[in-house]
């Protein structure tokens, strides 16, 4: 008789261990390898061959204000005033917010959930001739799932992975703001240079026009010589209201940047862009500045919390055990519900493996599995585009500093063409036609100048964010 009473306990210490055995059986999800999925190269073709080394990623390190070595305080005040308006920053942090409550919600499904519940109910009761019958219960209930399989620590770790893919994505977000509103920036102060060029060749040509207007009354040259100067006048007057229109519209596209109204928004014309500070970029950069892009760091956690899901759908064939435990009170009479005699519990614990479900656990791994190819392959594909962007760059850097010492040296030769074309036009040993030739030409090459400084500034920004943020190593 003492054997019986234990032989359930057997039975159900049997069957526990037995799903023991088949948790610990779980076929553990893909690994990752990032070096393998695609390797960052040591060096790139672009820069130095001595100048960069391979570096674990590094995208929790701080990057600092990147823009000051602009030197430029209207560009801090304008990066101030979109980093508390901008509305894709201001997505960017909802959406991290959002992860970060779905992160909470994983946590807690790995916790013990206690409830508290009263109610009163009134009935008839057959079994005493149909007569209402009033019972009333106070109660509290612990349940909690235990983590068999690690399918909810698995979850876990996938919904933290997502939180910090999010995290990333924020900061990847404020880098492109950041550059977006410093190229906006600068391209607004190169079309003020350019701008203040042509309006200066505007002023020359009144004045070429005045003088050909006195020349001509005075028989000193011919009619189609003075119908060429107001031609050219009259193109060059068109190419400043082209450049205003250009600049009216970065403008607008600046204030949306901002997170400002285009109608409330001006930026007063600004001067000495010659005299804006272009760095130049040390010679032992490290590899460690292209680890910190948070664009990678998100795509590598986003592979990550795949893999986790892998898991978590594999886990889904093993059995699920839940624990329950209640104790309270209950009562036909609300008054002695607080008696210790109206006292109750219980103790529960629940097994369950589905048998047949018609394919869903599997369509659920192979779903998993698709997903972590998808990741990988964004992975790969995130990693290729920051070599790019950071090749394009250094490509364009060292071509622009050579392309703009040529330039300089075009200007400084059609200016002094100009001053000797000039000196020779009133002396009458050239026409009128050579002069607007020799103008022309210096026009071309002083804003070409410019267009060739703004674009140095522009790849500066664009090398500056494909680094992740600088290339000072943390």
């Amino acid at each position: 008789m003492s054997s019986q009473p234990r032989t359930p306990i057997r039975h159900a210490l049997a069957a526990l261990a037995a799903v023991l055995v088949l948790a610990g059986c779980a076929t553990p999800p893909p690994a990752v390898d990032t070096a393998a999925l695609q390797p960052v190269p040591a060096a790139f073709k672009e820069a130095s061959p001595d100048g960069w080394t391979v570096a674990p990623p590094a995208d929790a390190l701080p990057r600092g204000r990147w823009w000051a070595v602009f030197s430029d305080p209207v560009l801090d005040g304008l990066l101030q005033r979109a980093a508390e308006r901008n509305t894709s920053l201001q997505a960017a942090a909802a959406r991290l917010a959002q992860a970060r409550a779905l992160q909470q919600q994983a946590q807690a499904e790995r916790r013990p959930v206690i409830d508290v519940a009263a109610g009163a109910a009134r009935q008839t009761q057959p079994l005493l001739d149909n007569q209402p019958a009033t019972q009333g219960s106070l109660a509290a209930r612990l349940s909690w799932e235990v983590d068999l399989s690690g399918r909810l620590a698995q979850a876990a770790g996938a919904a933290a992975l997502d939180a910090e893919a999010q995290a990333a994505l924020l900061q990847s977000t404020r880098l492109a703001v950041q550059a977006a509103v410093a190229q906006a920036y600068l391209a607004l102060r190169a079309l003020d240079a350019e701008r203040a060029i042509v309006a200066d060749t505007v002023e020359a040509h009144r004045g070429t026009l005045h003088l050909t207007e006195r020349r001509l009354a005075a028989g000193d040259v011919a009619e189609l010589d003075l119908e060429r100067v107001r031609s050219e006048l009259a193109a060059t007057e068109s190419d400043a209201l082209a450049l205003e229109r250009q600049r009216r519209l970065l403008e607008h596209a600046l204030a949306q940047l901002l997170g400002e109204p285009a109608s409330a928004f001006e930026l007063a014309p600004g001067a000495g862009f010659d005299a804006l500070s272009l760095p130049g970029i040390p010679a032992g950069v490290p590899a460690t500045v292209l680890a910190r892009r948070p664009d990678v760091a998100a795509a590598q956690r986003r592979l990550l919390s795949a893999q986790a899901r892998v898991g978590v759908a594999q886990a889904a064939w093993f059995p699920s055990l839940a624990l329950t435990t209640s104790a309270g009170t209950a009562s036909p009479e609300l008054g002695d519900l607080l008696r210790w005699s109206a006292r109750a519990w219980g103790l529960g614990a629940l097994l369950s493996l589905p048998v047949f479900d018609g394919g869903r656990r599997e369509a659920g791994v192979a779903q998993a599995r698709a997903d972590f190819d998808t990741a990988a392959a964004g992975y790969r594909e995130q990693v290729l585009v920051a070599v790019r962007e950071v090749e394009d760059e250094l490509a364009s850097l060292q071509l622009l500093r050579s392309q703009a010492a040529a330039q300089e040296r075009a200007v400084a030769a059609a200016t002094r063409a100009t001053v000797l074309s000039g000196a020779r036009y009133r002396n009458g040993m050239i026409g009128q036609l050579e002069l607007l030739d020799a103008q022309r030409s210096e026009l071309r090459n002083r804003r070409q100048a410019v267009q060739l400084r703004g674009a140095q500034a522009q790849a500066t920004v664009g090398l500056i964010r494909a680094l992740g943020g600088g290339w000072e190593d943390g």
